[in-house]
């Protein structure tokens, strides 16, 4: 079973129920992470600032 980087809390993943790609949670600490292998598990942490980079571009146009 993996565990999570951030807490160490047991990640409850079924590998046969997940693909690359999937996003997973922590239940312990509520840390996100990608899963970016299948075989092997490889997971790689989302980053809260994603959102800032999926703003519109006609936003940033208005400004001029």
């Amino acid at each position: 079973m993996t565990s999570c980087p951030e807490c160490e809390n047991s990640l409850d993943i079924e590998l046969d129920e997940v693909e690359e790609g999937d996003v997973v949670a922590c239940d312990e600490c509520g840390t996100e992470y990608e899963i970016v292998g299948v075989e092997p598990l490889e997971l790689a942490r989302v980053d809260g600032d994603l959102d800032d980079e999926d703003e519109p571009a006609g936003e940033e146009e208005e400004d001029d």
